[in-house]
């Protein structure tokens, strides 16, 4: 059963892309309910074993129903607000919420799931929205603080990277470019956005336009929805989350070694993104001084160019440097 969004012409001038570090926490945590979103993560989901045993994820757990199209409350994770969005600010809006909000969604929720309602957390939940709300933030804000803030860098960079090429796509070619392949199960025809198999449902846009947001832990699945007053969401999966968690010179080759230097080569062969500074001195463990002192030197050499995006310079090879990384 498919899900409509509607296009006005004042909705055409009104796409544009956000990114949310509360949406990726919680759907880290979903990631951590849902085996068929393992693959990319492993490598991750390793590291985090430790920190994922001192979270309770019972509630959680009821919250995310497994139907196809199964509702999840808006409220958890509001559209963000822009690409700029911290954390601690999505969070604060999320605890702001009116009990009585709190109380219909996580209903709505549970009446998704068969049995969840009656259970003993769900009537918990019900019960007293206002400590629920409490204890769910208090779980975005921990999972939050253990198991994305060490990474979020590396996480924004390959965000920030997707944004970049999906509004390249957006200018040479419009919508029905930018929505030709941003997901399998996205639809574009005759000014609307079916997304299939995610219920059945029609939404007008308004005026509003369409909120688009990359994730890297939605993957394989795009999800769509936000009742009003809520501005109209479209969450599909980055590009390039395959190499997400690689090891930074786990492909640099002997022989580019050889010739760049160790340093200078796990930076070029990390350019399979666009990525800032600040992005691969973290990835790399190496100071900003030194990560831009390599960047000088290898677009100097023609290998690589670089483009303002925001409040960040983004790097990316260039033809030359793909043939010389092996790309």
């Amino acid at each position: 059963m498919p899900f409509h969004m509607r296009f006005g012409a004042g909705d055409l001038l009104r796409c544009r892309f956000g990114i949310s570090p509360l949406w990726e926490t919680h759907q880290a945590l979903y990631t951590l309910l849902r085996p068929e979103r393992h693959g990319y993560h492993l490598p991750w989901l390793r590291r985090m074993r430790e920190a994922v045993g001192r979270l309770d994820l019972a509630q959680m757990a009821l919250l995310a129903p497994a139907a196809s199209g199964g509702y999840h409350p808006d409220f958890l994770c509001p559209p963000p607000i822009g690409p700029l969005s911290s954390f601690e600010d999505e969070l604060t809006r999320v605890r702001a919420t009116d009990p009585a909000v709190v109380r219909a969604e996580l209903a709505r929720s549970l009446a998704d799931t068969p049995g969840a309602a009656e259970s003993a957390h769900g009537r918990a939940l019900l019960a007293a929205p206002g400590r629920a709300l409490a204890e769910l933030t208090g779980l975005l804000e921990r999972a939050w603080l253990t198991l994305l803030a060490p990474d979020w860098p590396r996480l924004r960079a390959l965000l920030e990277a997707d944004v970049a090429f999906h509004t390249r796509r957006l200018a040479e070619g419009g919508l029905e470019r930018l929505f030709a392949d941003l997901h399998p199960r996205l639809i574009w025809s005759d000014g609307t956005l079916t997304i299939t198999n995610r219920g059945d449902h029609v939404r007008e846009l308004g005026g509003q336009g369409l909120m688009l947001v990359p994730s890297v832990f939605a993957w394989p699945e795009v999800i769509g929805g936000f009742d009003a007053p809520w501005q109209a969401t479209v969450i599909y999966p980055a590009r390039g989350i395959g190499g997400l968690w690689a090891e930074p010179d786990a492909e640099t080759s002997d022989a580019l070694v050889r010739l760049l230097g160790p340093n200078r080569a796990a930076v070029l062969s990390a350019l399979d993104e666009p990525a800032s500074t600040t992005a691969l001195a973290h990835r790399h463990g190496l100071a900003l001084s030194s990560v831009s002192a390599h960047l000088s030197v290898l677009r100097a050499a023609g290998l690589l160019t670089s483009r303002r995006h925001g409040h960040q310079v983004l790097y990316e090879r260039t033809p030359l440097g793909m043939a010389l990384a092996g790309r």
